[in-house]
């Protein structure tokens, strides 16, 4: 993933922790709405067992960094610029946040903006993680 506001990175690299993958646009205005509080998520407290990295679709670079610098951006943003991820995440509408598990398993996707530091949302967060982790496995 060409990195936007830090460096490059593969996505096999976050293998090992939760993921919470925002795909957006800069010309998307739902994706812009929400995108505090994506950041405020990742740096709460519930928001600290995942990594939250978001993902631009935007044909531009500039247009995707103008917005980061405007949004003051500190989780990791990349571009996907030939829209390999898109297709991979399933992302046929934008704003789409994808839940990866650490062993990067696609655990859930929500279509559209949401408050993601909401009660709701991390109630929501939590239940496709757990789902998706299964019953502890007998001893």
């Amino acid at each position: 993933m060409a990195g936007l506001n830090g460096p490059s990175r593969s996505i096999s690299s976050y293998r090992g922790r939760p993921l919470i993958i925002n795909v957006w646009a800069s010309w998307c205005g739902p994706c812009r709405a929400e995108a505090a509080s994506l950041e405020r998520l990742a740096w709460s407290e519930a928001g600290s067992r995942y990594v939250v990295i978001g993902i631009s679709i935007d044909d531009d670079r500039g247009a995707a960094l103008k917005w980061l610098r405007h949004s003051n951006a500190t989780v990791s943003h990349y571009i996907d610029s030939r829209l390999t991820l898109e297709r991979m995440l399933g992302a046929s509408t934008v704003p789409l946040t994808v839940l990866v598990d650490s062993r990067g398993r696609v655990v859930a996707r929500f279509s559209g903006a949401r408050e993601w530091d909401s009660v709701e949302s991390i109630d929501s967060i939590e239940r496709a993680f757990a789902r998706a982790a299964g019953p502890a496995p007998a001893r």
